[in-house]
């Protein structure tokens, strides 16, 4: 396949099924909660702009959530069809979302990527992200 007709667009509410079902196959899913469709209703809902898809012939081949709060951004759910990895469809989705960061007045980005993810280290690094050693995440689930 080429990327001819690769399109990146934001997500349209009755896409949020089909990305969800996308996530199952093509994103790192280990250690989190599983994602719902009221979560990524409410995402698309509180800011329309932040699930950026890269589309071919109407079939979602590619994710991003560019989370902006208005203070910082952040980069989560970065995921590629299998089958179409390593053809620059990634980079093309951070640049979209680093675009979309930049008309909004911020300066810097941060990406949220699973230590075990080995084969997403090279993929940042190549686009100028670094592993921050000095910050650690902690979370808490809310029940």
């Amino acid at each position: 396949m080429s990327d001819e007709h690769l399109t990146l667009r934001v997500a349209e509410a009755a896409e949020l099924v089909a990305v969800l079902e996308f996530w199952q196959q093509a994103a790192e899913n280990d250690n989190r909660p599983a994602d719902t469709g009221a979560a990524v209703e409410a995402l698309v809902r509180r800011d329309p702009e932040a699930l950026i898809l890269a589309v071919d012939d109407g079939e979602i081949v590619g994710t991003v959530i560019a989370g902006w709060d208005g203070w910082r951004c952040h980069l989560y759910r970065l995921a590629v069809a299998p089958d179409r990895r390593r053809a620059g469809i990634g980079g093309r989705l951070i640049a979209a979302a680093e675009e979309r960061f930049r008309s909004l007045g911020a300066t810097r980005v941060d990406a949220m990527v699973l230590d075990a993810n080995d084969g997403a280290h090279g993929a940042w690094a190549a686009h100028g992200y670094r592993q921050q050693d000095e910050w650690s995440r902690w979370v808490k689930p809310l029940a």
